[in-house]
């Protein structure tokens, strides 16, 4: 494995979206694109707070999609204001 794969591999929860092409079997330039589109359709949005699209939603997404699951899923509602006064 090359540094660079090992660096897309270890990214968790918020993988960053080269790393969702990947793990998609797709073309990091030609993602972008298909992202878009797929949004409108469901795809889980990139989350402004942690910068990538949790992946559990989208492996829901796909599974959804293709007929696995019955399970609807949720935007959030907004971005945080993580300065409130409580």
């Amino acid at each position: 494995m090359t540094r660079s794969a090992a660096k897309y591999r270890d990214q968790g929860l918020f993988p960053c979206e080269a790393e969702i092409a990947r793990r998609l079997s797709q073309a990091p330039g030609e993602w972008t694109a298909k992202a878009e589109i797929l949004e409108r359709d469901g795809l889980p949005q990139i989350d402004p707070i942690m910068g990538g699209r949790f992946w559990p939603a989208v492996e829901a997404y796909w599974k959804r999609r293709y007929g696995l699951s019955s399970i609807e899923m949720f935007n959030p509602d907004g971005e945080e204001n993580l300065d409130a006064i409580r």
